[in-house]
């Protein structure tokens, strides 16, 4: 049953609804909620706020208005997360697209190379055991391609887990929302675009060197290897328009 003691000075109980929706926004800012990330039921949050349920669900309502989290199916809420429609826009612009992948690369390597600065910074040991994680599971995936390969997927969890362990909380809604558009990217780039037989060796030890700058809380070094990194993508790009470009 709900207090009917959770009211503010004034009796009313619209000032508890702004603290909670205030306390989950600072929680989602701050990191501690990821996009995706379901909410505690009302129940919980009453509980741990020291209000009512009927604050709860105004200050839930409030949020979703404001699309910072949705419903459930089923029952509950979670933090937003990628928008669909702006991932799959953005997935029909890149599909098939070289010049347009091209640009997300670039972007890639202003966004990412900061990102991994920060991880350096600022990760966790946990956080560095996760990135080591994925970087084993691509080792082990080895140079095999095709659909029973999970090298790609790992590639990007890699990348993923960087932009977590940077704890920004900017940095990784952004990673959220492009994260089926980059997991497709990255096949593109494992199964096509990186056609020589030692490609993958290569790829391997650039993230290596990435993992090993961030583990040594080498800001600048994760820096720059993820800068090389990147730039030898772009270089691979610039290979192929070539032709295009000439035919």
């Amino acid at each position: 049953m709900d207090s009917p003691t959770d009211t503010t000075t004034n009796g009313t109980t619209g000032g508890k609804a702004d603290q909670v929706a205030r306390t989950i926004t600072d929680l989602i800012a701050g990191g501690s909620l990821s996009p995706g990330e379901r909410l505690p039921g009302e129940r919980q949050l009453a509980e741990r706020m020291g209000v009512s349920r009927v604050s709860v669900r105004a200050a839930l309502q409030r949020l979703k208005a404001q699309g910072m989290v949705t419903s459930v199916q089923g029952g509950g809420t979670r933090v937003a997360s990628a928008s669909a429609n702006l991932d799959a826009g953005l997935a029909v612009l890149l599909r098939g697209k070289l010049d347009n992948l091209h640009d997300l690369a670039e972007i890639r390597m202003a966004l990412e190379t900061w990102a991994a600065g920060r991880a350096a910074e600022r990760a966790t040991d946990t956080q560095i055991a996760e990135i080591k994680g994925h970087l084993d599971a691509m080792e082990a995936a080895g140079p095999r391609r095709g659909a029973d390969s999970n090298v790609a997927r790992e590639d990007a969890l890699f990348h993923m887990a960087i932009g977590k362990a940077s704890q920004s909380p900017v940095y990784t809604h952004i990673l959220t929302t492009i994260r089926s558009v980059l997991v497709e990217m990255l096949d593109f780039h494992r199964y096509e675009l990186f056609s020589e037989p030692n490609d993958d060796a290569i790829v391997l030890d650039q993230h290596r060197a990435i993992f090993e700058a961030i583990e040594r809380r080498d800001a600048a070094g994760a820096q720059t290897a993820m800068q090389d990194h990147l730039r030898w993508v772009l270089a691979y790009y610039a290979r192929h328009r070539e032709p295009a470009s000439s035919s």
